[in-house]
């Protein structure tokens, strides 16, 4: 027998992790990407749920017409920003699509600070 929903699945839904560890990965293997930044969302999480979230610096939101990923970092000091945020919509993008098969509909990048290195060449500080 054959059941109706069967019949009406056609479409896949991708798990916001498997999404996001293509994102994570692709963001930090970018140059000039120091670290995450947590979102407000994820200090509401932490509180309000008594856990962390997965992932900290990531919004996953899927739709019908594609994915939007934000992601929020904080960039290494002297990096040019327009071009890091290029190079990891890029990465973001084709590492999503190549794992899933699913469309990435933006990558959206949120400068959340300047880290600074100090004289040992450590990064120690952030604006």
């Amino acid at each position: 027998m054959s059941n109706d929903n069967d019949e009406k699945s056609g479409i896949v839904k991708i798990a916001d992790e498997v999404i996001a560890i293509c994102a994570v990965n692709a963001t930090l293997r970018t140059p000039g990407v120091a670290e995450f930044s947590p979102v407000f969302s994820d200090n509401f999480s932490k509180s309000f749920f008594g856990k962390d979230p997965l992932y900290k610096g990531l919004k996953i939101s899927q739709h019908d017409d594609g994915i939007t990923v934000d992601i929020y970092i904080v960039v290494d000091y002297g990096v040019k920003i327009p071009a890091v945020a290029w190079d990891i919509q890029e990465n973001v993008k084709n590492e999503i699509e190549e794992m899933t098969d699913a469309l990435v509909k933006a990558v959206n990048i949120h400068v959340q600070g300047v880290r600074m290195k100090g004289e040992g060449g450590s990064a120690d500080e952030q604006v």
